[in-house]
């Protein structure tokens, strides 16, 4: 329950600071406005594009979790994540602006945004529907955060659930941007950009807390160590 409301309170969250970065995308959506019922269905499916892209890469890395948690290194890859995910937050940017996006990225980034061009010359809910699968797929920060929570699931349902939550966390921002505009003021979405760090930061806690072992109930559960049974006979 406790990964469940993470996932919700990331997406919420991140939200605001996705009205910045897909909001382009959401109010250039092929709507058919001719109705409210299609235009809100419309938006609906595109959300549902993206809820379901983020539940697919839940469920892939959290298979890839599963696999850890079968070698014996759950506890080592909860507290790896962590470490790694606080590390990311409290260095400056500049030690991260050293770095500059390859080619390969470029060329990731360029083949999605051709197809997303060929979807918004289309009016259908399937088109609708494409662009927010793909729309998933575009890089992104908070999203990278979701996927570190699905791998700590260490199960592949379970890290399907986390992503589908945290895209559901989403929804309320982005529903409201693709059918009223940009109605959030940019005051507001910087206030809400000061709190992400701080609830990144107490999810990466979480995640070492979660390997720690410490036996405390839906914060660091005690992870006990599968025991062959024993079966007995008896000659009667």
């Amino acid at each position: 329950m406790n990964l469940i409301l993470t996932a919700l309170t990331l997406g919420f969250l991140g939200s605001f600071h996705c009205v910045g970065m897909c909001g382009p995308i959401a109010l250039a959506l092929p709507l058919d406005r001719s109705s409210p019922l299609s235009k809100y269905s419309g938006t609906l499916i595109y959300n549902i594009g993206r809820m379901f892209t983020y539940a697919l890469l839940g469920g892939f890395f959290g298979l890839l979790g599963e696999s850890f948690v079968i070698a014996g290194y759950q506890q080592t890859v909860s507290i790896t994540l962590g470490i790694v995910i606080l590390i990311i937050v409290l260095l400056p940017n500049q030690v991260f602006s050293q770095f500059k996006i390859t080619g390969f990225i470029y060329s990731y980034i360029g083949k999605l945004k051709q197809q997303l061009a060929l979807l918004f010359k289309k009016n259908s809910l399937s088109s609708l529907f494409f662009i927010g699968s793909l729309n998933g797929l575009l890089p992104c920060g908070l999203v990278y955060l979701g996927i570190a929570g699905a791998i700590s699931t260490g199960n592949s349902l379970s890290g399907a659930i986390f992503m589908a939550m945290f895209g559901l966390g989403t929804l309320p921002a982005m529903f409201s941007l693709a059918l009223l505009g940009n109605i959030i003021s940019i005051n507001f979405r910087n206030k809400i950009k000061k709190a992400i760090p701080l609830f990144v930061i107490a999810m990466a806690v979480l995640l070492i807390l979660r390997g720690t072992n410490l036996g405390i109930p839906y914060v660091s559960p005690e992870l006990s160590a599968s025991k062959p049974v024993a079966h007995k006979c008896c000659n009667k």
